[in-house]
C-alpha cells in the first residue's frame, strides 16, 4: 500500500513540473515561424525585362495558364512574402493561344500545342487574343516574345504598322503591350520606376539563327553589337539604383528542338545499305567521268570524287546532308556527322517514305541504274539524272558541324558580356546555361522529381522543344532565390516542384 502511494506522489511531482515547464515555455513543442525578409533588396516594385523565357510562352504559344506559371510571376509570388508588391502581366483572352489582327489568325501565330497521347498536336480551336486593340496600363512583366537584345531599345516596336512590312519592325506581342507605337521596351520598364528587376535576353540573338537551321534568315547578332545594347540595358535598369538578378543564355543546341529526331535513322536492311551503297559507287563513277570529260586530271577526278563513295551498312546509319557548294566538295552533299544535328520541325514522313535525306529514286533514275548495271554508258543527261537524285537534307532543317561552332562562338561571347556587365553592376546571377546543359546530361533532381530535358517526358520543357514547361520554371525560380538571397542578404523560400505541372491538357479552359 505504501510502494503504491510512493509512486502516486512521483507521477504527482512529475506531472506538476511538467505543467510548470509548459507554462514557462508556451511555445514549446511548436515550430517557430521564420521571418522572410528581403534583405538589402527592395522588392516593392519588380519588372522583369526579356522575351518567351519569361513572358510565360510554352506548348508553342501564349496563353493564360502558361502566363500565370512564367517565371517572373512565380517569383513575384515568393516577393510578395518579403514586401514585394502587384505584379501584373499582360495576360491574353484565352488558355488557346494565337493571335489575331482585325479578326484574322496571325500567320505563325497559331494555337498551342498538348499531347495527344502519342506526341505533341495542335490545339484543335480558334485564337481571340485581338492585337489591333492595344491593352493600357504597365506590365511588371515586359517579356516580348521573339525579342532579340537590339529590340529592346527600338522604337516602334509596338508599333502595329511595322508588321505589315518585310522584314517587319514590330513585334504583335509588344504591340498589343507598349504604352505608345513609339516606345521602347525598356522605356516602358523603366516607366515603372523599378525598385527590382530581372534580365534574361540574348537567346533569340542567336536562337533565330538554329532554329532555321542557319540557313541565313535569321543571322546571329554581331557580338559588339550585342555588347553595346547589354551593357546599355544593365545601365539604364540599374539607374535608379535598382537591385537585380540576370541570366545568362543557355545553350541551344541542347533543347530538344535539335535533340529529338536523330541523324542516325537511316535504317536500313542488308539488301537496301547494298543497294545504296551501290548507288553512290555509281555516282562516283559518273562524277569521276564527267571531270574527266571537262579535262581534270583522271587522277585528280578520283580523288575529288571518292568522297561521294559513301557507305552504308544493315542497321542504324546517318543522313545525306546538302552543303555550300565548293572547290573541295563540287556537288554540296556528304553524310552527318555524330556532333550534327535536325531540327524537331523536319518532315518526318520525307525522311520516312520519300528518300529525303538519302535517294529519291525516280522510274528514270531506276532506267539509268539499270544501263549501268548493264555495263552500258548512260548520256550526260541520264548522268545528271542519277546525280539529281541524291536528296540531301536542306539547310533549313539541320545544323551543320561549322553552324554548331558559329552559335557556340557566339554563345561564349555573349555569356562573357552578361557576366561581365553583372560583376561591374554587383547583380545577382543565374548560370542558366550551367543548368540546360545539366537538364540535357543525366537531368536535375527537384524534390521527389527528375527533370530532363527529353520532349514530353523530360518533364522541364514543353512540347515545342524550346521553352521550359511550368514545372521547369518554377526551378528556375528557384535558383533565381538561391542567387537573390546570396547576394542581398534575403531569405526567400522555395517553391515545391508538385505545386507546378509539366504540361497542359486539350481540354484546358
Amino acid at each position: 500500500m505504501n510502494t503504491q502511494y510512493k509512486w502516486l506522489l512521483i507521477l504527482l511531482v512529475f506531472g506538476f513540473i511538467a505543467c510548470e515547464s509548459d507554462d514557462e515555455n508556451p511555445d514549446a513543442g511548436t515550430e517557430q515561424e521564420v521571418e522572410i525578409t528581403s534583405g538589402e533588396a527592395d522588392f516593392s516594385k519588380f519588372v522583369a525585362v526579356g522575351n518567351s523565357l519569361i513572358a510565360g510562352f510554352t506548348d508553342g504559344a501564349l496563353f493564360i495558364a502558361g502566363q500565370e506559371n512564367s517565371m517572373p510571376n512565380i517569383l513575384a509570388g515568393q516577393f510578395a512574402l518579403a514586401g514585394g508588391g502587384e505584379f501584373t502581366q499582360p495576360l491574353m483572352n484565352d488558355n488557346v493561344g494565337g493571335l489575331l489582327l482585325g479578326g484574322t489568325q496571325v500567320p505563325g501565330f497559331g494555337p498551342r500545342f498538348f499531347f495527344n497521347g502519342a506526341g505533341p498536336a495542335p490545339l484543335d480551336a480558334l485564337p481571340t487574343t485581338e492585337i489591333g486593340v492595344p491593352l493600357t496600363g504597365s506590365f511588371s512583366n515586359m517579356g516580348v516574345t521573339g525579342a532579340k537584345s537590339f529590340h529592346l531599345l527600338a522604337p516602334g516596336y509596338g508599333d502595329v504598322t511595322g508588321l505589315g512590312v518585310t522584314p517587319a519592325t514590330a513585334n504583335p506581342y509588344f504591340v498589343r503591350m507598349a504604352s505608345s507605337p513609339n516606345a521602347t521596351v525598356l522605356e516602358d520598364a523603366m516607366a515603372q520606376n523599378p525598385t527590382f528587376f530581372s534580365l534574361w535576353i540574348g537567346n533569340n540573338d542567336v536562337l533565330g539563327y538554329a532554329l532555321s537551321g542557319g540557313d541565313g534568315s535569321s543571322p546571329i547578332t554581331d557580338t559588339a553589337v550585342f555588347e553595346q545594347v547589354y551593357t546599355t540595358l544593365v545601365t539604364t535598369l540599374t539607374s535608379g539604383s535598382a537591385k537585380g538578378v540576370v541570366f545568362n543564355i543557355p545553350n541551344v543546341t541542347s533543347i530538344p528542338y535539335f535533340t529529338t529526331v536523330p541523324n542516325n535513322a537511316l535504317v536500313l536492311s542488308v539488301e537496301q545499305a547494298a543497294s545504296l551503297t551501290g548507288f553512290f559507287q555509281a555516282v562516283t563513277g559518273l562524277f569521276t567521268a564527267s571531270l574527266i570529260a571537262g579535262g581534270t586530271d583522271p587522277a585528280d577526278a578520283q580523288a575529288l570524287a571518292a568522297q561521294y563513295a559513301i557507305t552504308f551498312e544493315e542497321g542504324a546509319n546517318r543522313w545525306i546532308i546538302d552543303v555550300p557548294v565548293s572547290s573541295t566538295n563540287p556537288l554540296g552533299f556528304r553524310q552527318m556527322t555524330e556532333d550534327e544535328l535536325l531540327v524537331l520541325t523536319i518532315d518526318q514522313t520525307a525522311l520516312a517514305e520519300q528518300g529525303y535525306g538519302s535517294v529519291a529514286l525516280t522510274p528514270d533514275v531506276l532506267q539509268v541504274l539499270g544501263i549501268l548495271q548493264a555495263g552500258g554508258m548512260p548520256t550526260p543527261e541520264q548522268a545528271g539524272l542519277v546525280l539529281g537524285a541524291v536528296n540531301g537534307i536542306d539547310d533549313k532543317d539541320a545544323l551543320d558541324s561549322d553552324e554548331i561552332s558559329e552559335i557556340a562562338d557566339a554563345m561564349t561571347q555573349y555569356n562573357t558580356t552578361i557576366k561581365a556587365a553583372v560583376d561591374r553592376a554587383g547583380l545577382a546571377f543565374v548560370d542558366a546555361n550551367a543548368f540546360f546543359n545539366q537538364l540535357a546530361n543525366g537531368g536535375v533532381v527537384f524534390d521527389d522529381f527528375l527533370l530532363e530535358s527529353d520532349l514530353v517526358v523530360g518533364g522541364a520543357i514543353s512540347l515545342d522543344g524550346i521553352h521550359p514547361t511550368a514545372r521547369g520554371n518554377a526551378i528556375i525560380t528557384n535558383l533565381a532565390m538561391d542567387a537573390i538571397n546570396t547576394t542581398y542578404g534575403s531569405n526567400l523560400p522555395a517553391v515545391k516542384a508538385a505545386d507546378y505541372p509539366t504540361f497542359y491538357s486539350g481540354a484546358l479552359q
